[in-house]
């Protein structure tokens, strides 16, 4: 098969709708193939409905200290955005490619894929690894199973580049992030008689005003100076949508609502998650002194750890190195570079776009950014085969 240059990979890989309620294969079988098609071996992880797939691969000497070039496959809905363009072709207008994923992150994608190809093509002296993952925009849950299944597979890694949107800047911090989905079930009285009913919505109050509480005390408190890199420079606690009820009349018997905290490096994302754990616990006792049918159930959603920026970071290095950024730069959204990181590799998120067009209507990113992407795999293949 011919070598694919970057820009047409992009449109190969945005015309999959992959979409993180729907399966990924197609874009994988189709990676799959256009690697093997020049000589390239990968490995699959399987999501365990059979579904969706993650893929990784080696090229290079077979040996440890590879660069993992990281990406993930999935993609955000569409559904009830104003689109001016289909979302699954990639469009070209006023110097921009719109199509959903060219920012988020299929332009990395496609240049960490040409870069592979290319590299097999070399003879390096270092190696290279590409890992692609699922169900990162669903809470970053396909990329610790895959990186388990890489370290079984291959030699280890050592630099990871996440490559996030973030306009080819070295970002070396990210908060991590919990989330609790949370279910308080009421007992339902006319709402003339509150006290001999349990008002889900109104102890779901509670809960939320419990992480309002602890907002205002880290907002109040001096940040430590790792902490103090982030906007806002604390963990922050948030819920997004609350549903329940019956009628203005009746105390509620359910209410749902998920809460999350973003957690600065440094945090212990298990002692706050165990601190909602014991508040929670407080209100159910006390709903369950007024009627036993009350009650609150917590599920664990997701749990991404924080990138810590690393003390002489041997990503970091490389990354810097390659771009000439020298620049501080954090960002509070979370990434898979935190998991990697937690898995013993040096981690760093490096890649083409812009944050900001992540997710919306008619996303998009610059011809410019993909092809400054496109220079730093040329400069890191230099570097490999040197």
């Amino acid at each position: 098969m011919t070598r694919m240059s970057p820009r047409d990979i992009l449109a190969k890989l945005v015309s999959f709708p992959t979409v993180s309620r729907d399966t990924n294969l197609p874009l994988v079988d189709w990676v799959e193939a256009y690697l093997s098609s020049h000589g390239i071996s990968s490995h699959r992880y399987w999501h365990p409905s059979g579904e969706k797939a993650a893929l990784f691969a080696h090229v290079g000497p077979w040996e440890p200290g590879a660069v993992v070039l990281s990406g993930h496959t999935d993609v955000v809905p569409v559904d009830g955005q104003d689109w001016s363009t289909d979302p699954f072709t990639l469009t070209e207008k006023d110097g921009r490619l719109y199509g959903r994923g060219t920012c988020d992150m299929k332009g990395y994608d496609a240049l960490a894929i040409w870069a592979l190809v290319e590299a097999q093509q070399m003879d390096l002296t270092r190696p290279l690894q590409l890992a692609l993952s699922f169900d990162e925009e669903i809470g970053c849950t396909g990329a610790p199973p895959m990186i388990a299944a890489m370290q079984e597979v291959l030699p280890k890694g050592s630099d990871v580049i996440v490559g996030e949107p973030s306009m080819m800047q070295v970002v070396t911090g990210h908060k991590g992030g919990v989330s609790f989905r949370t279910h308080v079930r009421g007992f339902e009285v006319h709402s003339s008689l509150l006290h001999k009913g349990v008002s889900a919505v109104m102890q779901a109050a509670r809960l939320i005003d419990w992480g309002n509480q602890r907002n205002a005390e880290a907002a109040a408190a001096t940040p430590r100076e790792v902490a103090a890199m982030f906007d806002p420079p604390w963990s922050s606690w948030h819920v997004g949508v609350v549903q329940g009820g019956t009628a203005h009349n009746i105390t509620a018997k359910d209410c749902h609502f998920e809460i999350s905290v973003r957690v600065v490096p440094g945090d212990d994302a298990d002692a706050l998650a165990r601190d909602y754990r014991s508040f929670a616990t407080q209100v159910r006792r006390e709903v369950q002194a007024i009627h036993p049918d009350a009650d609150v159930v917590l599920a664990r959603g997701f749990g991404v750890p924080p990138l810590t920026p690393e003390t002489d970071g041997r990503a970091e290095t490389l990354a810097r190195q390659i771009t000439g950024d020298n620049g501080n730069h954090v960002v509070s959204y979370a990434t898979e570079a935190g998991q990697f990181q937690e898995a013993g590799y040096s981690a760093v998120v490096c890649g083409p776009g812009d944050i900001a067009q992540a997710h919306q209507p008619d996303e998009f990113i610059a011809i410019e950014q993909l092809h400054q992407g496109q220079d730093f795999m040329r400069n890191l293949l230099s570097r490999l085969r040197a």
